[in-house]
């Protein structure tokens, strides 16, 4: 997968300043939206989609990671955003340790496929803790962007 084809540098979220994870899936899709210039209509859907799949079950998964994702009628492609935390944020998290690295997927309804594949490749690529220690490190949506490469 290609991840640069589908994360933006203004979709990435550096330090935010959230106190929780709603605050903060909120400020992801705001940002993501906004860097991929999505109708409000589209980004309200987006985020509906997203929320009602964390309240069903939390994406907080181990070692740091949290995968939020959503399958979203009328989105015209896969996009991703992404928090980068070095403080953490409690995410309901299987292991019970708080998220450092936030990886946010929104998908196509229509895609099925593509959003397995992406959240295979996002758990895979996270799981090296060199990598995760590497977007830790990022000083810029830029170089976030560029670890993903």
């Amino acid at each position: 997968m290609d991840f640069p084809a589908h994360l933006r540098p203004a979709s990435v979220l550096l330090s935010p300043p959230h106190s929780d994870k709603w605050a903060l899936l909120d400020a992801m899709v705001a940002a993501t939206a906004n860097a991929w210039d999505l109708s409000p209509e589209l980004a309200n859907e987006c985020h509906r989609c997203l929320l009602a799949r964390e309240h069903s079950v939390s994406t907080g998964m181990e070692a740091g990671i949290a995968v939020p994702h959503a399958a979203v009628a009328g989105l015209p492609q896969l996009i991703l955003g992404m928090a980068i935390l070095p403080r953490g944020l409690e995410f309901e998290s299987l292991d019970g340790q708080p998220a450092t690295v936030v990886v946010m997927i929104l998908v196509p309804k229509t895609e099925k496929l593509a959003h397995l594949q992406t959240l295979t490749e996002v758990a895979r690529r996270l799981s090296g803790s060199a990598f995760r220690q590497s977007l830790l490190a990022a000083q810029t949506g830029e170089q976030v962007v560029g670890l993903w490469s």
